[in-house]
């Protein structure tokens, strides 16, 4: 089985490198493979609702940044691990674009897989920005792992985040509830939505 981390900071081996890497080492004592892949700190296009991918599923039209990779190895990955900093009480922008093209893009690719969001900060607006990532999981049927805090660690200077002993022990324990999870179901995704979709629209 392999874990796909995203490592959704500007800085390559900032803390929130520091955090999904404690996560990858906890996963390898439980025999699961694990992939931190950099989001870069170059410019990421949001998505322009232009529907290219309704007629192409599984490729996002933008092909100038990582969604497309992202969506590809999901393909390959049985789980997903999603981390960021904090950003006026948000996760970083260029992070939400990717993840918001490439679930609208190859949704199949996440539908129904093991999810955690990791947000890490200075000091606050940690709670706000995990939920926030951890917002979309929920309609993608994926179900979300939990530690026994919310998945949050906390630092300023890089790798000041492996000084939060309580933070590091949130990612190892987090890290644990998703190898139990994929150990049980085989690494079988939930079924995702079993009934015709029924969409309804509050303007009539």
């Amino acid at each position: 089985m392999k874990v796909l981390l995203i490592n959704g900071s500007p800085r390559k081996e900032g803390n929130t490198f520091t955090a999904l890497e404690q996560i990858t080492k906890q996963l390898a004592t439980h025999g699961i493979d694990s992939e931190i892949i950099w989001i870069g700190n170059r410019p990421v296009r949001g998505c322009i609702a232009c529907n290219t991918c309704i007629d192409k599923p599984g490729t996002c039209a933008f092909s100038d940044d990582l969604c497309n990779t992202i969506s590809s190895k999901m393909q390959d990955s049985d789980a997903l691990v999603v981390g960021s900093p904090v950003y006026y009480g948000q996760p970083n922008g260029a992070l939400l674009s990717l993840l918001q093209r490439a679930l609208y893009s190859a949704g199949a690719a996440f539908v129904g897989k093991p999810a955690a969001a990791v947000a890490v900060c200075r000091r606050g607006g940690a709670s706000a920005a995990f939920q926030t990532l951890t917002m979309p999981f929920q309609m993608m049927s994926m179900p979300v792992i939990s530690s026994q805090y919310w998945n949050i660690a906390y630092g300023r200077a890089a790798g000041e985040a492996v000084l939060d002993t309580e933070g590091m022990q949130t990612m190892r324990t987090m890290a644990d509830n998703l190898a139990a999870l994929l150990e049980a179901t085989e690494g079988k995704p939930a079924p995702g939505r079993t009934e015709p979709w029924a969409p309804m629209h509050f303007i009539r």
